[in-house]
């Protein structure tokens, strides 16, 4: 089972919580980002494009306490930049769990065999490693040669001291779905709980714009890595929004689903769109005009988002919002094989490589900038 009886029990007891009591914004999972800087610079990430002086800002333990508390949100993401290069990380995370949050700790893993003693496992703790498939097209998309070494040896070594750890993939055009098929089956023989697979997604501050992919594109993608499914793959997803990802299902985007705070306060709209800030929540959702965002808006920027952030809040709504959301579910998790012919076609057809082996990620002025 990917994820433990008890999350699942708290999750969907807090939803009902948010049905009967007739909310229709409210959180599922805070995006809790305490930093900014990465020792990595990937092509489809702009996280360290921001000036110095905010590359050198944390979170504090308090504020990151703070933003939970006020969320609500029985789960919290602490993406970054890289968040295991927080001087308070471990103090950060202990405060979470001590919470009895539910934790997703997103690293790349370069830092996790030194950082490892900082945490105690737990059911409210999974280190999920951000890993771009295979060795090659995984040190491709970081930029990084061996960067899926060290991460595969860090997750080994968590797995040997009892922690939670699943794996969260982003896909590119020209990704090769036999190889993300071949990762899928080297995933669960190392023993991850789990796999996150989401699209990329366009936004402004990216180095590498040529490779994001469109609606079109990636449900085709989906269709092929996620149709003909083997048995043993487990995907710690809801699996409406893998459905969604397959072009079987269409959902609105709740960007309200998954909010973030960061250095700058609360971030409108969502994860990946920069519209402004709030000071709290209250007044993120108050101020936000969410009717502005997701792809039934017209908003261009929003035209082909289908990522994570956006969508599976949307996937696990619908499981709760009617009786037939929460039976397509149960036949979505009891029946996941999903044969279909032409999909294996589509494994057949040639790809093009997914980024150019660009290598900015450990002699650049910006990523030393990063580590000061």
């Amino acid at each position: 089972m990917p994820v433990p009886v008890s999350q699942m029990w708290t999750v969907a007891s807090y939803i009902v919580r948010q049905k009967l009591a007739g909310r229709k914004q409210y959180p599922l999972v805070l995006m809790l980002e305490p930093l900014f800087r990465c020792n990595l610079a990937c092509a489809g990430c702009g996280k360290i494009q921001y000036p110095a002086h905010i590359l050198k800002k944390d979170l504090s333990p308090e504020e990151c306490f703070r933003a939970v508390e006020e969320c609500g949100a029985p789960m919290v993401s602490v993406p970054g930049g890289e968040p295991l290069m927080h001087p308070q990380i471990g103090e950060i995370i202990e405060g979470l769990v001590a919470r009895k949050k539910y934790i997703y700790l997103c690293t790349n893993a370069l830092l996790l065999k030194e950082k490892i003693h900082l945490f105690q496992p737990s059911k409210y703790l999974t280190f999920s490693v951000h890993l771009d498939g295979q060795r090659e097209e995984h040190d491709l998309a970081v930029c990084r040669e061996g960067g899926y070494d060290i991460a595969v040896d860090a997750m080994r070594e968590a797995l040997r001291r009892g922690f939670r750890v699943t794996t969260n993939t982003t896909l590119f055009d020209g990704a090769n779905p036999k190889s993300v098929r071949a990762f899928f089956d080297e995933m669960m023989e190392l023993g991850v709980e789990g796999m996150m697979l989401s699209p990329g997604y366009s936004y402004d501050k990216a180095p590498d714009q040529k490779h994001f992919l469109g609606r079109a594109r990636t449900r085709r993608m989906f269709r092929a890595i996620l149709s003909n499914r083997k048995k043993n793959w487990q995907f710690n997803l809801s699996p409406l929004f893998l459905e969604f990802l397959m072009g079987k299902r269409t959902y609105p985007c709740t960007p309200w689903g998954m909010p973030t705070y960061n250095v700058f306060g609360w971030q409108k709209p969502c994860y990946l769109l920069q519209d402004g800030y709030a000071e709290t929540f209250a007044e993120l959702l108050a101020t936000t005009e969410w009717s502005r965002y997701g792809t039934e808006s017209g908003n261009p920027a929003c035209a082909n988002c289908m990522v994570h952030s956006g969508y599976e809040a949307s996937a696990v709504n619908a499981t709760f919002s009617s009786l037939g959301g929460f039976l397509a579910t149960v036949k979505a998790t009891l029946f996941s094989g999903y044969r279909d012919d032409e999909a294996l076609r589509l494994l057949e057809e040639p790809q093009t490589a997914v980024h150019p082996l660009v290598q900015i990620a450990t002699t650049s002025e910006t990523l030393q900038e990063t580590r000061a």
